[in-house]
């Protein structure tokens, strides 16, 4: 069984506080995830962000595939971190640790996601091809997104 890590970080010029409520609210994923991928949340998204939280997501991240995607919400410590965990969905494993740390000028957003691709050996055969990339394009455009959104860092 092959586990493999995302591991991406950003500075942004907004204080911690900014970055966590921007962050931490579900409804703000839709903003920084590429149009293409027709994100949309049916449900889970209505309260604050809390562990034990339950969100439900349809996706569309190849081929015009339509995926249901369910994560739930497993640590929270408020301000510094959370962790969102896949249920059900595209992911044999998907577990997604996102922190914040305040730095000179603003905060360092960073993130670490372990994921396992589905399919056994198949899987693992095309995930340079296609789950990688398509990792890494969905995190530069969250990237740029963010940059838009709240200015570039100094």
């Amino acid at each position: 069984m092959k586990i493999y890590t995302k591991h991406s970080k950003q500075n942004l010029p907004i204080t911690k506080k900014e970055a966590w409520d921007f962050l931490s609210d579900p409804k703000n994923l839709a903003t920084i995830t590429p149009d293409y991928m027709g994100f949309n949340i049916l449900s889970g998204a209505d309260r604050p962000m809390f562990a034990g939280q339950i969100i439900q997501y349809i996706v569309t991240p190849i081929l015009g595939i339509k995926t249901k995607w369910v994560t739930e919400i497993t640590h929270v410590k408020e301000g510094e971190y959370f962790v969102d965990e896949q249920r059900f969905g595209p992911y044999a494993l998907w577990h997604h640790k996102h922190f914040i740390k305040e730095i000179d000028g603003g905060v360092e957003m960073e993130d670490i996601i372990d994921y396992k691709v589905p399919m056994g050996w198949l899987g693992q055969l095309v995930h340079p091809f296609i789950v990688k990339p398509k990792l890494d394009e969905i995190f530069e455009y969250r990237t740029k997104k963010l940059n838009e959104l709240f200015g570039n860092f100094k």
